[in-house]
């Protein structure tokens, strides 16, 4: 999702060409939604190995190729198919297969990652010699609004929610390499939210996930809510979080779905440098979101050291009492 704002930028700044995106096959729905994106590739990965993604790259004869992630096994590729301007990040043995390496320093989580893919972007057109087009903001995905508003209704109805209740998204998934709430947390959080004119809880749940989040909806108090579990792939998740007033969650894809939405978001994550909440800043505007890491005085993977009830207060008065 983060790849969205480079290929936003692309797309502004390429009218007459095509965007073309490699992606494995579990985001491809999500790339399908992407409007800055002409045609999906799918990645054949690793059984097909150097040589089946060679052989997907030369018959779509590119001109250039920009690879905001490179392993080795790409960068041979890319290398191989002959594609005249190969653009990455200088960094790992992979960048020796580009004629174009852009020095970033990731690594010290200086900016968003976003900015750090929109930055090799705008280098990639400079090596092109195209002008660099104005960056779109956000929203960087959207559905229709009758859409959304017939699935939230429908929402409401199947889970028998008050209508005027604002939605509140609560995605207690693991997210990956990033540490995240505990239930426990999870929990106090949810009960200790207060809002002006009443709220739901959502409690979202992806493949294998909804066990843990029946447990967390059990431990909810005087507050309604539903456990909503993703069964029909990303793309209809993405409009379910579509229908969100505010989405809560670790630093996990669903959060990132819901930036790039332009909804609300509450994120948290640990301190360690390659997974701060500034290297892995939402999409959404500046005034809809809120980040809460551990104090500077602790372990930076210590979760527990977050002030709960505090988050609790502050996303309140932000997003649910105004």
């Amino acid at each position: 999702m983060l790849a969205w704002p480079a290929l936003a930028l692309l797309r502004t700044s390429l009218r007459d060409h095509e965007v073309h995106v490699l992606v494995p096959e579990y985001t491809r729905e999500l790339a399908e939604l992407c409007p800055s994106v002409d045609c999906v590739c799918v990645d054949p990965g690793r059984e097909g190995g150097v040589r089946g993604l060679t052989k997907l790259l030369k018959a779509q004869h590119y001109q250039a190729v920009v690879s905001l992630y490179s392993t080795t096994r790409v960068g041979a590729a890319v290398w191989l198919a002959r594609i005249p301007m190969r653009t990455a990040p200088a960094t790992k043995l992979a960048q020796f297969f580009y004629n174009h390496r852009l020095t970033q320093r990731r690594s010290r989580s200086l900016k968003p990652e976003y900015e750090y893919n929109t930055e090799l972007a705008r280098f990639a057109l400079r090596q092109l010699g195209v002008a660099t087009g104005e960056l779109p903001g956000p929203p960087y995905l959207a559905f229709k609004s009758s859409e959304i508003k017939g699935l939230r209704h429908m929402l409401v109805s199947e889970y028998r929610l008050p209508a005027h209740h604002r939605l509140v998204f609560l995605h207690p998934g693991s997210g990956g390499s990033a540490r995240n709430l505990s239930l426990d947390q999870y929990a106090s959080l949810a009960n200790a939210l207060r809002s002006r004119y009443g709220h739901s809880i959502i409690v979202t749940a992806g493949p294998g996930e909804r066990p843990s989040a029946e447990r967390l909806a059990n431990r909810l108090v005087d507050v309604s809510h539903a456990v909503l579990e993703s069964t029909q792939g990303l793309a209809k998740f993405a409009r379910y979080i579509a229908c969100a007033d505010l989405f809560i969650s670790g630093s996990t894809g669903p959060l990132h779905i819901a930036g790039s939405l332009d909804r609300p978001t509450v994120g948290f994550y640990p301190l360690r440098r390659s997974a701060t909440a500034l290297r892995w800043q939402t999409l959404n505007r500046a005034s809809r979101r809120l980040a809460f890491t551990p104090p500077q005085d602790s372990p930076a993977e210590n979760m527990q050291a977050i002030d709960i009830r505090k988050a609790a207060q502050q996303i309140s008065d932000t997003f649910l009492c105004s």
